[in-house]
């Protein structure tokens, strides 16, 4: 891929639901902007819900996120 962003995640992840002969139940991710809100964003009444948990949800798979890494 030429770039790792939001749209290349969410093409990625509903080509994968159309070539896997089984549901996940569940994806882990990082927590880059392709797949979550800034953390201070997340969560809130204002925050739109994200395109990568809106394909997870109408397929029935729980979206998960890595626990950042503390330094």
């Amino acid at each position: 891929m030429d770039k790792a962003d939001r749209r290349t995640a969410w093409d990625f992840l509903e080509h994968l639901l159309k070539a896997v002969l089984y549901l996940s139940h569940t994806i882990l991710t990082g927590n880059g902007i392709q797949f979550a809100e800034q953390p201070r964003n997340r969560n809130t009444a204002w925050s739109p819900q994200m395109r990568f948990d809106m394909i997870c949800e109408a397929n029935d798979i729980e979206h998960r996120l890595t626990n950042p890494t503390t330094r």
